[in-house]
């Protein structure tokens, strides 16, 4: 087990750099930069542009810039905002907490959601409530996020006069109320998350019902509900936790977009406002630890099959 992780511990390394390279080349190719942003809002008081770009550093060639960046990384630095020239690491150390609370609140919302439903579904298969939790699970997947966080917000205005608050509360200084602020944001992000969930623990309960030790276990007198929970869902389990793994992705993105409707202070809002400015290093850092959050989520998923599944070894 531990050469296994630390070869993929190894690989990480080309794979992050591979990544931040192309985001590094790509977001330089939308239309204006950093210098002619600060130009239009500052104009008057900015006197020359060049100047300005020399500054910053944008005058050197990309590699050189690439470059700088990527051994202020390995020292430790995530480098200053262009624009505000604050510590990056500085900002990102508040964003992160809040990001993840969002992220780990919309899984478990997801979880809550498609694995009950699924298994139910299965069970009462070709029945009114599995065509319902069907339909459902369909409905989940074709309803966009920010359709329904607008729907959330819109809506209760009209009706009840309640909006959001629009001052966020961080966790450590008043609990509940944050809570009850995430609670919203957290379950729309579940919502988008669980109707594949659903359906693939749906299709996964209703294989393995079908297999011998099942009917064995029900002849022998086991109860429905042990049957279900003791010996079809832990073998049920592995491919849905492979799914999880490859939604993180789709977790990300959906924290990007319920941020900055919900004007959450996370990564996701961060990242918007510094593509809006193209501040470059901000972009840049980050989507590496986006990427580092996936690879190791993935890493997770694989070590969670041996857990689960005694016959999984990895050399």
């Amino acid at each position: 087990m531990g050469p296994y992780i630390l070869r993929r511990l190894l690989l990480m390394v080309p794979v992050l750099l591979g990544v931040t390279v192309l985001v590094s080349a790509m977001v330089r190719f939308l239309p204006g930069d950093a210098v002619a942003m600060m130009m239009e809002d500052y104009g008057s008081y900015v006197q020359d542009a060049n100047q300005l770009r020399a500054e910053l550093g944008l005058n050197r060639p990309f590699y050189v810039q690439y470059l700088s960046w990527v051994s202020g990384i390995v020292s430790g630095s995530f480098g200053e905002s262009l624009r505000s020239r604050t510590p990056i690491a500085q900002e990102l150390s508040t964003r992160i907490p809040v990001t993840f609370e969002l992220g780990t609140m919309g899984l478990i919302f997801s979880l809550i959601i498609a694995i009950p439903l699924g298994i139910y579904s299965a069970v009462r298969q070709d029945t009114i409530a599995d065509y319902l939790v069907r339909s459902l699970a369909i409905a989940m997947l074709a309803i966009p996020g920010f359709w329904l966080a607008t729907l959330a917000i819109t809506l209760p205005s009209i009706w009840f006069q309640w909006t959001p608050p629009l001052r966020y509360t961080y966790l450590w200084e008043d609990p509940v109320k944050n809570l009850s602020q995430m609670l919203l944001p957290a379950l729309i992000l579940g919502i988008g998350l669980s109707g594949s969930v659903m359906r693939l623990t749906r299709a996964q309960m209703l294989e393995v019902l079908r297999h011998e030790y099942v009917r064995t276990a029900r002849a022998k007198g086991v109860a429905d509900r042990a049957v279900v929970l003791r010996h079809a869902l832990p073998n049920a389990i592995i491919p849905i936790i492979t799914l999880v793994g490859l939604q993180m992705t789709v977790l990300i993105s959906g924290t990007v977009v319920l941020e900055s409707i919900f004007v959450i202070p996370g990564m996701g809002r961060y990242l918007l406002e510094a593509l809006s400015y193209r501040d470059y290093p901000i972009v840049q850092a980050v989507v590496l630890l986006f990427a580092i959050l996936v690879i190791l989520a993935n890493l997770v998923v694989d070590l969670l099959y041996a857990w689960l599944d005694p016959r999984i070894r990895y050399g």
